[in-house]
């Protein structure tokens, strides 16, 4: 059984989070530079059997793209000129570096490792992986 890895793509970070191979928890996994994640990808998958890939799509309240839309939409081209047998799903990414931010504070974080971008890109690929799979009934 494969994993599900989630990608919460930035134009600096890319934070990533991947299930078990049971599909029961998502954990964060990584944070890479943006134009280093395809190679941290194919290393990963030389390591590990992962069956499906999830992106958080950035969207307006009202479903518009946002100014990073175009910049995601770029990296998925590229994520399935790359992977081109790996499914890959969209997946709306609202609020998620809010609810990121709330769950470190919750967590007992300190407000320096609250500050640490990577850490939130981290748990925000986290809550989009989480938010998909509940979306599948997983």
């Amino acid at each position: 059984m494969g994993r599900i890895l989630a990608i919460d793509y930035g134009s600096k970070r890319v934070g990533m989070a991947v299930t078990d191979p049971l599909k029961i928890i998502a954990s964060a996994l990584d944070t890479v530079h943006s134009k280093d994640v395809i190679e941290y990808l194919k290393k990963y998958f030389q390591k590990e059997e992962v069956e499906a890939i999830v992106v958080g799509m950035p969207v307006n309240l009202d479903g518009a793209d946002t100014n990073n839309t175009p910049q995601v939409k770029g990296f998925v081209k590229g994520l399935k000129k790359t992977f081109p047998e790996m499914p890959i799903h969209l997946h709306d990414e609202r609020f998620t570096s809010s609810m990121a931010l709330s769950t470190m504070i919750s967590g007992g974080y300190s407000k320096k490792d609250r500050r640490e971008k990577g850490n939130i890109d981290k748990i925000s690929a986290t809550i989009i992986l989480q938010s998909f799979m509940e979306s599948k009934g997983m």
